[in-house]
């Protein structure tokens, strides 16, 4: 199929130019080539980014996400003074975890139901960032290396489900009318 669209490309190249410009259009078409390759390797690798972004994620769960200098603590996904703020950690931690098993399965449900809870870990940790990013009482806490983390892996997760490395079968199913 591409070695056909290639061909008919050129047929159509060699009737509107000139043949002197036919090597300045083939260096283009191998730039483009090479750029469309790129992509299509990024795909293939994107299984393992996301699983590497999923480990980050339980990582960044245990960092500095706040400091707060009125009651001189750092707060991180799993403590805050007298767990005012909940633990988001732990839910971060079980969504990082089936998001990391639901990468491995090469099934259709297994991504699509992938997506949902990348999806559900992007919301969920947006909500935490304003949580514990927000001001009160006229102060600010000052956002660490932690939160940043946490919320890079997520969205990196939820492009890691939106393109799936999955090989689809083809169907030999023969339907006539």
């Amino acid at each position: 199929m591409a070695e056909w669209l290639g061909r008919a490309l050129q047929k159509l190249l060699h009737r509107f130019e000139s043949g002197q410009d036919l090597t300045n259009h083939q260096t283009l078409k191998v730039s483009k080539l090479s750029r469309s390759l790129n992509f299509i390797m990024t795909l293939k690798i994107i299984k393992w980014i996301g699983l590497t972004a999923c480990v980050v994620l339980i990582i960044a769960c245990f960092l500095p996400w706040t400091y707060h200098a009125d009651i001189n603590k750092t707060f991180t996904g799993l403590f805050s003074e007298q767990n005012m703020y909940g633990r988001p950690g732990k839910f971060l931690i079980f969504y990082a975890v089936v998001s990391a098993i639901l990468i491995l399965l090469q099934k259709v449900w297994a991504k699509r139901v992938h997506l949902f809870f990348a999806a559900l870990t992007l919301g969920y940790a947006v909500k935490t960032y304003v949580l514990f990013t927000s001001c009160y009482n006229a102060y600010c806490p000052d956002k660490k290396y932690g939160i940043w983390l946490m919320m890079g892996c997520c969205v990196v997760i939820l492009v890691a489900a939106i393109f799936p490395d999955m090989k689809l079968k083809k169907s030999n199913s023969n339907i006539s009318g």
